[in-house]
């Protein structure tokens, strides 16, 4: 499944965060999503329902890749990957939460602000990482600058990004994704506009397209 999920960020490049409570409107989020090209999508742990809405999302919607996001405990890991979690996302680097996932033969991306961080990671055997919040702990800089040093290690910004800045972030080599919740704005989720996001997802998908040559 690892293969398959670095496959498909090949082509789109991009990772939106889904957060709700209603197991109905992630459903309806997801397709929307799905609608507009992007077919890896990270469930955020941010509400007393998001387990139930990862469950119902990856049974409702099995061409979507469903990963589970805002991961801060062994526990909530294997509970995200009991739901249907293919991927794992945290804001920090957990070793008990990278143990639970290779165990489990689950991607991880654990997020890391610096080098020590970054280093502490490949240390761990860590190819993917995500760099969060990536507009205030240093942006394209700091992506640049630890991509000259950790060579075959990967990155993900995230927090920050919009389509404004999605092509400038794209265009660093050593940044396999990005991710954000732009695709997904409260107010669109809110008021059951999936047209929209369906809209923001394409523009994303066109972005990358032209930033990669893909």
């Amino acid at each position: 499944m690892n293969d398959e999920i670095l496959i498909r960020l090949f082509r789109a490049p991009v990772i939106p965060l889904v957060q709700t409570d209603d197991a109905e409107i992630a459903i309806r989020v997801t397709e929307a999503l799905l609608r507009g090209g992007l077919s890896v999508v990270e469930l955020v742990l941010r509400t007393r329902g998001a387990l139930q809405c990862l469950a119902a999302t990856s049974k409702a919607c099995p061409e979507a890749i469903m990963g589970a996001g805002t991961v801060l405990r062994a526990e909530q890991a294997v509970a995200a990957i009991d739901a249907g979690a293919e991927f794992i996302v945290s804001p920090g680097l957990d070793e008990t939460v990278v143990s639970v996932a290779n165990e489990h033969s689950t991607m991880v991306i654990p997020g890391v602000a610096t080098a020590s961080e970054a280093q502490r990671a490949w240390k761990l055997g860590l190819g993917y990482v995500k760099i969060f919040p990536a507009s205030i702990v240093g942006g394209p800089g700091l992506l640049n600058a630890l991509g000259s040093v950790f060579g075959e290690m990967k990155f993900m910004p995230t927090g920050g990004l919009s389509a404004k800045n999605l092509a400038k972030y794209l265009a660093i080599p050593s940044v396999f994704a990005c991710g954000g919740s732009w695709l997904t704005p409260a107010e669109a989720v809110a008021s059951g506009d999936f047209e929209r996001i369906s809209s923001l997802a394409n523009e994303a998908v066109e972005i990358a397209r032209v930033a990669r040559g893909v």
